[in-house]
């Protein structure tokens, strides 16, 4: 199992942050620092943009794993996406990890002027757009014709470091539809605050569906993202839950909260050797890496205890 960083690009990140999360995260020797692409959730606030920041992480980093948890279709073009995804994998030697998925969050949609499909029709293009990336990133001109996208003849160079080969990943749960196309197209499957008892129903579906596209389930790396509220002790705990608190607006006990997100939403929470359990739960499940939230920005507080104390206690 390892442990990796989440961060919430929205969520008043700056580029002096950001930067500064890369090269302490490398410094510690995390594995991975994914971000989420969203221009704003809640209030408006620093919103960095997700492919000029994988750039600079190019640049600033040389060992970790960085990339999108996920780029809804609905945002780019797969055109776009595609080659945008191949030049960054190409200036970080293989380290950016494209991920994708249908998109959920319709009030940005709307306050940008973005559109904003239907649910089948946002699948319908996450299937079409997965293989026109795919076509892009395969040997010579390539060609496809859709309903929603086509391309005719190109030849999108420079293609990933590892080609056509170059695996994507799928973001979401959703069992009728996402499930499915992972099962078809995905190197690895990531999903959000998922309970143990439901993780392991979809794992059983997941199963079902590669035996239907003629596919080892074990191909398939799976990962997980989690709001994780979590500590090295009582002080650092309620620390971090206050602080989630006071970004959704709670109030009462930290350790009434703690018990409500976990129960409600799947969240991991509790001190380290709870946590250690319940990875190592996840981990029976097949999960190989959990992304942790970083909330606060100006504190490298959770990516030390991550480094230091869970991640060497999980691998």
């Amino acid at each position: 199992m390892r442990v990796g960083l989440m961060v919430e690009g929205q969520a008043g990140l700056t580029w002096e942050r950001w930067i500064h999360i890369l090269q302490t995260a490398e410094e510690l020797g995390l594995p991975s620092v994914m971000r989420s692409d969203h221009y704003v959730i809640g209030k408006y606030q620093s919103s960095i943009d997700a492919y000029l920041s994988f750039a600079i992480a190019a640049h600033e980093t040389s060992t970790i794993k960085f990339g999108p948890l996920v780029n809804p279709i609905t945002f780019r073009s797969p055109v776009d996406l595609g080659r945008m995804a191949a030049q960054v994998n190409h200036l970080a030697n293989g380290r950016f990890k494209l991920g994708i998925g249908a998109g959920w969050h319709q009030p940005e949609h709307d306050a940008y002027g973005i559109y904003y499909p239907s649910t089948r029709e946002r699948f319908d293009r996450l299937e079409e757009g997965i293989q026109v990336i795919k076509a892009l990133w395969s040997d010579g001109p390539a060609s496809y014709s859709g309903e929603h996208y086509s391309v005719t003849d190109v030849d999108c160079l420079p293609k990933p470091v590892n080609g056509a080969d170059t695996p994507i990943t799928i973001g979401g749960g959703g069992e009728k539809r996402t499930l499915p196309l992972v099962a078809k197209y995905a190197g690895e499957w990531n999903c959000v605050n998922v309970k143990l008892e439901d993780y392991a129903r979809k794992v059983d579906l997941l199963k079902g569906y590669c035996a239907d596209n003629d596919r080892d389930p074990a191909s398939l790396r799976r990962s997980m993202m989690s709001f994780g509220i979590i500590g090295s002790d009582m002080n650092m705990l309620d620390r971090v839950t206050k602080w989630h608190m006071k970004g959704s607006g709670a109030t009462g006990s930290p350790a009434a909260y703690r018990e409500n997100l976990a129960e409600e939403r799947g969240i991991i929470t509790g001190l380290t050797n709870e946590v250690v359990d319940t990875l190592g739960k996840y981990e029976e499940l097949g999960v190989e890496e959990v992304q942790f939230e970083h909330f606060n920005f100006n504190s490298d507080e959770v990516p030390t205890y991550l480094a230091e104390e869970l991640g060497p206690l999980v691998e």
